[in-house]
């Protein structure tokens, strides 16, 4: 069965996501750890984890992802900068013990012309630092668009990174359709020779989630806006290979358009309709 969310507001609480994602036919989903923009997360409530979990395991939810806050930038020029990054992904990854098998993914920020190789060492460097933190929570790098001077614009970029890690078996990658194809990777013409790149360059057991986003702009355009599925230049017809494709489809995927629960509950219902037309 296809396993597909989106991003739920992480604002009521565990068991009020859950709800909320079966509710819209989803049996996985995406939060933010705290506020998007920063700041501090708010106290566990462990009684509504525990409801959750048990709640979670009669609706059979899968993996769910948490998301790191947008101003987490692991390679920043700033110590000051780097410093909260490390400390927000610490607390982060403690809190998530609490929620057995949820992943962890965070945009590897960007090097503010301090040049690849020193924002390759920056973040290496907070990950080895971090080392067994957050017990079996797998840590993912996010593919990105390549705005600027974002980091994990290429294949390239992520696996020399994962290479300087010392302790690797907790790290993955969250491929993100809107990021790689606005970063040049061309998923609609040549979606199996991509996913062969990937897999000679990480290595495909190590793509743990997926972000389905169609993009507002075309390839190559480093542009990063996210579209609804289907009415950017992905197209569904992509969404529907990727969700499908022996290897890819067992993996979680995770909506992240610009949608309200209705648009989301949409855009499930057609994923899940023509995975299993493709079935047949």
């Amino acid at each position: 069965m296809l396993t597909i969310g989106c991003h739920l507001s992480s604002s009521k609480g565990f068991l009020a996501m859950g709800k909320e994602a079966v509710k819209i036919g989803a049996n996985t989903f995406q939060f933010f750890t705290r506020n998007p923009r920063g700041g501090k997360a708010k106290e566990l409530d462990l009684s509504d984890i525990e409801a959750y979990l048990e709640y979670a395991g009669e609706h059979g939810i899968g993996k769910i992802l948490a998301h790191a806050p947008y101003t987490l930038n692991a390679c920043a020029k700033d110590p000051d900068l780097r410093r909260f990054a490390y400390d927000t992904m610490c607390d982060d990854l403690r809190r998530l013990q609490y929620i057995p098998q949820a992943m962890y993914n965070f945009h590897p920020g960007s090097h503010v012309k301090q040049g690849v190789e020193q924002g390759v060492s920056y973040i290496s460097d907070l990950l080895n630092r971090i080392g067994g933190q957050g017990g079996q929570t797998t840590i993912l790098l996010e593919t990105m668009a390549g705005k600027g001077t974002e980091m994990g614009r290429s294949f390239e970029e992520l696996s020399v990174i994962i290479d300087n890690v010392e302790e690797k078996s907790r790290l993955g990658v969250c491929l993100d359709t809107c990021h790689v194809f606005d970063g040049g990777y061309d998923i609609v013409g040549s979606l199996d020779e991509i996913l062969g790149e990937f897999d000679c360059i990480i290595g495909l057991d190590r793509l743990k989630a997926v972000h389905l986003n169609d993009s507002k702009h075309g390839l190559g355009s480093h542009k990063d806006r996210h579209e609804k599925i289907g009415e950017g230049q992905i197209g569904l017809e992509t969404f529907v290979k990727i969700v499908t494709h022996p290897k890819l489809r067992e993996l979680p995927f995770y909506l992240e358009t610009p949608n309200d629960l209705d648009g989301y509950q949409r855009e499930i219902a057609l994923l899940r309709e023509r995975a299993e037309i493709e079935k047949t």
